[in-house]
């Protein structure tokens, strides 16, 4: 088998099985796919780790929307990864910048030193930073494990380059992990592109609600993401090919 790993991205219970069942290295569980991923709740993070034995990293982001946070919003996640440590966690997936597009150093330093002996990756708010290249020298220097970037780019293939560029830059201080629109057609150009060693897919398809009965007077569908489980096989199939 392959060393490239490869992390799938689980907004419920069952994606997680999913993850585990279909060959996926670490899940990054998550809440609320429409807002990119939030915090999920205690009970979610309780399940999640006694039925799977992959790698689990909890996103720790109160909100969608930017990642400039208040100070009542750090309170709530630094007790966030507090639980997350006490519950046996393998890592946490957190971001912080400043107004002016630099990484909140001291806000970060403050939640990696909390999270510790847990894994830290600094998520794409690395993509809203100012200079990726300062951003990353203050990441390694928080003690941060990895970063997941799409190159600063909508998607990773389009950030192919920087991605490759900062792999180069890291020198093997820190694990740069390309994610965003990431599937099995693209993967394997996007590893020999950028020659990193662990990559961040979605890989998610919608399921239709399986409700008989749906209220003719609200429009809305209730339908959810889920993880396809046939696309991260296709994307492990790909890797161990490389």
């Amino acid at each position: 088998m392959s060393t490239l790993k490869l992390e799938v991205i689980a907004f419920d219970l069952e994606s997680c099985i999913i993850a585990q069942q279909s060959g996926a290295n670490r899940i990054e569980l998550c809440d609320n796919p429409a807002d990119g991923g939030t915090t999920p709740s205690y009970g979610t993070i309780k399940a999640a780790i006694a039925m799977t034995t992959i790698d689990l990293f909890i996103m720790i982001r109160p909100r969608g929307g930017d990642f400039l946070y208040s100070e009542e919003e750090f309170e709530t996640m630094k007790e966030d990864v507090k639980i997350c440590k006490e519950l046996g966690c393998d890592g946490v997936v957190v971001g912080m910048l400043t107004i002016e597009g630099d990484v909140d150093v001291k806000r970060m330093s403050a939640l990696v030193n909390l999270a510790y002996p847990m894994s830290v990756t600094f998520h794409r708010a690395f993509d809203r930073s100012n200079d990726p290249f300062k951003a990353l020298e203050d990441i390694i220097e928080m003690g941060c494990e990895r970063i997941l970037t799409s190159g600063q780019q909508p998607t990773a293939s389009k950030g192919s380059d920087l991605l490759n560029a900062l792999i180069k830059k890291a020198d093997n201080r820190i694990i740069i992990m390309p994610g965003s629109g990431i599937r099995s057609d693209n993967i394997s150009e996007i590893a020999k592109t950028t020659k990193a060693i662990e990559f961040h897919s979605s890989a998610r398809v919608t399921l239709v609600s399986k409700m008989e009965f749906n209220n003719p007077s609200l429009e809305s569908l209730l339908n959810r993401i889920i993880l396809d489980g046939e696309e991260v096989q296709k994307l492990r199939k790909k890797l161990d090919e490389i």
